[in-house]
């Protein structure tokens, strides 16, 4: 897999088959390592261990429905009180972001009604901040709040 710019972790591989595995440590289970895969695990791991956000918090493939159509986030964190706070849209590495990322993400923005929307594909990370109605850039990923 291509080398991403987040910090290197040692994540539990395995081939089954003719495909690669990826232990994921949220759901519990191994997945297809798929090049989205691989940043989606690299992001989570960031999370948990440069930002300290407890793993309990984060929801991985979330599922919900917007205008009847089934859909799946990437990464969600929620607050503790368990409100969603902030979606992380991961792409492949080999994906351009552009605004049809910060679309798809904006779009789950309308039905959690986050504060964070972070869209990476492992080498660029944009966070936004939604206030006063509108989506600011930020420099910095935020710390997690209680």
């Amino acid at each position: 897999m291509e080398n991403l710019n987040l910090p290197i972790y040692p994540f539990r591989l395995r081939t089954s088959g003719q495909s690669k595995e990826i232990f994921d440590t949220l759901r519990r289970k191994y997945v297809s390592l798929t090049p989205e895969e691989w940043v989606r695990q690299h992001f989570i791991m960031f999370l948990r261990e440069q930002l300290q956000y407890p793993a309990g918090f984060i929801a991985v493939e979330k599922g919900l429905s917007l205008n009847d159509r089934k859909k799946r986030t990437d990464i969600v964190v929620h607050d503790s009180t368990g409100k969603p706070w902030m979606i992380v849209e991961c792409k492949a590495p080999t994906v351009k972001l552009t605004e049809n990322a910060f679309y798809q993400a904006a779009t789950y923005h309308m039905k959690l009604n986050v504060k964070y929307l972070i869209v990476t594909n492992g080498i660029k990370h944009f966070c936004c901040k939604f206030e006063n109605e509108k989506f600011i850039f930020t420099d910095n990923f935020p710390h997690f709040e209680l």
